[in-house]
């Protein structure tokens, strides 16, 4: 294993009880530090091989590695200081009567002192943009919100591995401008996030690699630019482009480089087209 792998899974099957296997054999390999989003259509087994690595399933067949070490018979409990999972829905995941709770929930199962705690919520409130809120029950909070409350339980208990559900869906813009700074703030910390997402724009913009999934399997594995050129792969996954690439592909039919977001493309365009005497 290379020394810079954090996550690691070996041969992973897994088998619902309903007999249907999600999972088959999968081999994937995820690095410290790193931005990684996971995609493919609905049923293709993304959120199912994500839940294994903080020990929400259990496989039916294979390993799974952290640092190097096998913790294919560790819990939740034991797996999820290190690994943070942020459900797709929030109301899967809230339970306290006020944001304030639900951010105090992690720090105090892993026993983290009442200053580590204070810290922890100043902290991550202001970088959230949720102080207003502390003392509000989360629930009563719009859907933005209530989705920001939930990245924010998971990140103040400061876990090395971010997982991240469906993280744009439902969020507003200003939602979508936080979930970018929290990415950041993980990278320039050395921390690993990981993205399960059907926004492509999003993906391309903010992912240092892609893995492809189709019927439980990985397919493809590479940068934005070259997992979005691959047109029998993005077919087979039943997933399209950006929209901005998209763009690119109708202005430039040699599709041989495109460009993955709106200022790659402005700064494309822009010097194809230079600006005329008088504009």
């Amino acid at each position: 294993m290379s020394e810079n792998v954090i996550i690691k899974t070996s041969k992973l099957v897994h088998t619902y009880p309903t007999g249907v296997t999600a999972l088959k054999s999968v081999d994937v390999e995820i690095k410290e530090n790193e931005v990684v989003s996971i995609v493919g259509q609905n049923g293709s087994g993304k959120t199912t091989l994500v839940r294994h690595f903080n020990g929400l399933l259990k496989p039916t067949e294979g390993n799974i590695y952290l640092h190097g070490k096998d913790v294919t018979s560790q819990s939740v409990s034991q797996l999820s200081k290190e690994v943070g999972y942020v459900f797709q829905n929030p109301n899967h995941q809230i339970f306290s009567t006020t944001v304030r709770g639900e951010l105090e929930v992690g720090p105090h199962n892993f026993q983290f002192s009442e200053q580590e705690i204070a810290k922890a919520i100043k902290e991550v409130s202001e970088l959230m943009k949720i102080e207003e809120d502390l003392e509000k029950h989360p629930l009563t909070l719009d859907y933005t919100t209530k989705k920001i409350v939930t990245i924010a339980s998971v990140l103040t208990f400061r876990p090395r591995i971010l997982i991240l559900d469906e993280p744009t869906g439902g969020l507003d813009q200003a939602g979508r401008e936080i979930l970018t700074k929290i990415i950041q703030m993980m990278k320039e910390r050395g921390h690993t996030v990981i993205m399960i997402s059907h926004d492509m724009d999003y993906v391309a913009e903010n992912s240092e690699r892609i893995i492809v999934m189709s019927q439980g399997r990985i397919i493809k594995e590479g940068a934005p630019q070259e997992v979005f050129l691959d047109e029998e792969i993005l077919k087979q996954a039943q997933i399209e482009p950006p929209q901005i690439m998209q763009l690119d592909f109708a202005l430039d039919v040699r599709k041989k480089r495109s460009t993955i977001s709106v200022q790659d493309f402005v700064k494309k365009y822009k010097a194809q087209f230079p600006k005329q005497e008088g504009e």
